[in-house]
């Protein structure tokens, strides 16, 4: 497995009304702040917007735009009428990699069926990578699972590495 390429930066946005209104406290987004710090990355987050598109837009455009490698959002992915992530990062997104959205709904269907259910995207802007994750803190665990691995050649890939 190649090592994460150093000063690698990621930001944490956390999808959800509630948590934004304060009535729970952001659990999963605060999970894959720290997985993500414990793959090497400098993370800035989570940043807890509400499920609305425009809010959405917004902070997934500022991440872009500071330049950092990697952003993952957790939360409004499901079939829910106020789950807009998927339509907020698709606003964004240059170009989609399906592959890894479809890699995390398959590692988590054999023990939760339910999964296949989450409508995450993703793909790069710019030369950040950008993949949106179930809100619950399984679904982050899982989407962890597989974007562990993968984390450190995509990083490379984006910043103009050659394949290995």
């Amino acid at each position: 497995m190649s090592e994460l390429p150093a000063g690698a930066r990621a930001v944490v946005i956390t999808a959800s009304n509630r948590a934004s209104a304060g009535v729970y406290a952001d659990t999963s987004g605060q999970l894959l702040a720290d997985g993500l710090r414990a793959l090497g990355f400098t993370v800035a987050g989570p940043h807890v917007r509400p499920d609305d598109v425009d809010a959405l837009v917004e902070v997934l455009r500022a991440a872009v735009a500071g330049g950092v490698d990697v952003v993952l959002t957790t939360g409004g992915t499901g079939l829910s009428p106020t789950d807009v992530t998927p339509e907020a990062t698709r606003l964004v997104l240059e170009r989609e990699a399906p592959g890894i959205a479809e890699a995390v709904r398959r590692y988590g269907a054999p023990t939760v069926p339910t999964s296949v259910l989450s409508r995450g995207l993703a793909g790069t802007a710019g030369r950040t990578l950008v993949v949106n994750l179930p809100g619950s803190t399984g679904g982050v665990r899982d989407g962890l699972a597989v974007l562990g691995p993968l984390l450190p050649h995509i990083v490379s890939q984006l910043r103009g590495g050659d394949h290995v």
